[in-house]
């Protein structure tokens, strides 16, 4: 997984190396964090104890300058450099009005201590303002360090060495050094080193950390296995068929980490603000000083108009929509909703119309043998029949007779003279009779019965004669129900697109109650369905899993691919269900309100502190209280409003 630095507050900034963002000055972060201890925080951490140390002392030296200058020094030019550093980019940002507020206390401070004597020194004011700040960014950087947990939760669940099996010699190599194609053993209570298929063996799987599951899989040869959910008792070979950034695990990680990178439109309201927001407060600053200076003193202007440039530091207002959406981004992403990017975030909250696919999405996608009616023969008879003549046939239908045979243990008899009809049904020979099976041709009253109850009905029929019928169709997922009633409760409709005829679309309409049926509707015109939802001014979203369902998904304002289905149908989506559960749709979509309302309670308390802030830090409560605010004071509050902001974010994470 390619790790990259990126900032918070202006994901659009991206860079192999850590650095400094070049629009706001702050510290770049991962994409993918790890457990190596954070650099930027242990240093932040140890500026900030040896300025307050140094700090502490300076109350109690207001009589002597030249010592109050000497601790100073360290504290402003060592321990606030950071803030200094990130100042100097193209932009204007938060650390430049930090910077101007600290430096002009100590600049003037100075000047005073080497030249005018009788004046009074601000010192305290630039050490305690410093701290005080590298308190805020301490609190801060452990405060954002939480909202990545989801992320490396994910990759510890990943094992650190993996069997190989080569030239029938077992030999254990580190995880990355795995290939496609290799042959992997694993052991009892081992997990999966990556995605693959099982050879030899068979085992009982938990997949839970991928399905949400508490029930294991039993697995055996053919079946497809995941890399870091974790083995049983038995023992299985197998290969390895997707490695390193192709995984399940490495691709669930990327999303999750691109979606709490990526910024919300609701955004783009903040950064407007932010960029008229930075230059006006320095000219408050200014008419500040004068008016302070020209009424009063010269020290009086200078101390409020650091206390203006001080309060009105950005940060919350900065860090009110990113927070927000790494943290609910990683809440989704341990409910097993993957959330690929932070618009699809947002737009879920304003969905009023889910459009879903049919076949795997609200069914299992594997067709099963209902019923049989018998005519001529018996069930038992028609079954051991059907099954021995469809184990020849490729046709996704007659796996569901066969394994039908299986379950009931009837053997399977010879067949000769096998012939396929293209788009009639198949034909042979069993003990001398010509069996046949394919679509109904010939009207029959219990047929229209099969119809209605929303199966597909295979007529078998023995010398010309039916015998008897098959009533095949997809079962529904156990959790649609739950999910339709759900989405409903949350007026939301839901319209179901399915190839199928119009009778048995109809049929598994009413009993699911959904409020449209689209039917007989080919691949190629699912995104033309949705088009028609959004012209009429609807916000759709649109639930599939295959390959044909990818245009709709990119077509729809919210695509939600369910993690059982294709790679592409999940690439081309903005929201991913891992388990396919569709009830996690009305989940997801609480998440959604939940964050946007938390992004705006954020972006509110930010624009009510800077408005109420900034006239306060110029003097606008002294003609009433005659007293100004000190640009200590207003370090404090500052420093509270960003960690404010982050805690309120972090409350999402009690969502349930």
């Amino acid at each position: 997984m390619k790790k990259e630095y990126t900032c918070p507050m202006h994901p659009q900034i991206r860079q192999p190396t850590p650095g400094h963002c070049p629009i706001c000055g702050m510290n770049l972060e991962p994409t993918i964090p790890s457990d190596e201890e954070d650099v930027e925080l242990k240093q932040m951490s140890r500026r900030f104890w040896v300025g307050a140390i140094l700090t502490l002392p300076i109350f109690f030296l207001n009589a002597y300058p030249f010592i109050q200058l000497l601790l100073a020094t360290p504290v402003v030019l060592w321990a606030g450099f950071p803030f200094f550093q990130r100042a100097l980019t193209r932009h204007l940002n938060m650390f430049t009005l930090i910077s101007l507020g600290v430096g002009t206390a100590y600049i003037y401070s100075l000047f005073v201590t080497l030249f005018k004597k009788d004046l009074s020194v601000y010192f305290e004011a630039a050490m305690v303002i410093t701290v005080l700040v590298l308190l805020g960014q301490v609190l801060e950087l452990k405060a954002r360090s939480k909202t990545s947990r989801a992320i490396k939760a994910l990759l510890n669940l990943a094992p650190k060495m993996a069997t190989l099996i080569r030239n029938g010699k077992e030999e254990s190599i580190p995880l990355e050094q795995v290939q496609k194609g290799d042959l992997l053993r694993v052991k009892p209570g081992e997990k999966i080193p990556v995605d693959g298929l099982v050879l030899d063996g068979s085992s009982i799987v938990d997949e839970s950390m991928i399905t949400g599951e508490s029930i294991p899989v039993e697995k055996k040869t053919d079946d497809k296995v995941t890399g870091a959910t974790l083995n049983g008792t038995g023992s299985f070979v197998m290969k390895a068929t997707a490695v390193g950034e192709e995984t399940l695990l490495a691709r669930i990680v990327q999303m999750v980490s691109q979606a709490q990178s990526s910024k919300a439109p609701i955004q783009k309201l903040a950064d407007t603000v932010s960029s008229y927001f930075v230059p006006a407060v320095v000219v408050v600053a200014i008419i500040t000083f004068f008016i302070w200076g020209y009424f009063t003193t010269f020290a009086d202007g200078l101390i409020n108009a650091v206390a203006v440039l001080i309060i009105a530091c950005p940060c919350a207002l900065g860090l009110a929509t990113p927070m927000s959406i790494m943290v609910g981004v990683g809440k989704g992403a341990t409910n097993g909703v993957l959330i690929k990017n932070a618009e699809a975030l947002e737009m879920l909250a304003k969905v009023d119309t889910v459009i879903v696919d049919k076949t795997g999405t609200l069914t299992e996608g594997k067709p099963h043998l209902n019923q049989i009616v018998p005519l001529e023969e018996s069930e038992e008879r028609l079954l051991q029949l059907g099954a021995s003549l469809e184990t020849l046939s490729e046709h996704p239908l007659s796996n569901a007779i066969v394994a039908a045979a299986k379950e009931q243990g009837l053997p399977l008899l010879k067949v000769d003279a096998f012939r396929s009809l293209t788009g009639k049904g198949i034909i042979g020979k069993i003990e001398g009779k010509e069996i046949a099976i394919g679509k109904l041709v010939d009207k029959v009253d219990q047929a229209t019965e099969l119809l209605h109850a929303g199966q597909t009905v295979l007529s078998l029929t023995i010398n010309g004669k039916i015998a008897g019928l098959f009533g095949v169709a997809d079962r529904i997922k156990a959790t649609t129900p739950e999910a339709i009633e759900m989405l409903h409760k949350e007026k939301i409709q839901i319209v179901m697109l399915t190839g199928d005829n119009q009778i048995t679309a109809n049929a598994i309409g009413k009993t699911l109650k959904i409020d449209t049926i689209k039917a007989e509707v080919l691949p190629e015109q699912k995104h033309n369905v949705v088009k028609e939802f959004q012209s009429k001014g609807h916000v759709v979203a649109m639930a599939g899993d295959g390959i044909n369902d990818a245009p709709a998904l990119a077509q729809a304002d919210v695509g939600i691919a369910m993690g059982t289905g294709t790679d592409v149908a999940i690439e081309s989506a903005g929201v991913t269900l891992v388990k396919g559960d569709l009830r996690k749709i009305a989940q997801a979509r609480n998440l959604s309100i939940a964050t946007v309302r938390n992004i705006k309670q954020n972006l509110f308390f930010a624009f009510i502190y800077n408005a109420l802030g900034v006239p306060i830090a110029a003097g606008a409560i002294y003609p009433f209280f005659g007293i100004a605010l000190s640009p200590m004071i207003a370090s404090a509050a500052m420093t509270f409003s960003s960690v404010s902001v982050i805690w309120n974010a972090l409350r999402l994470n009690r969502i349930k």
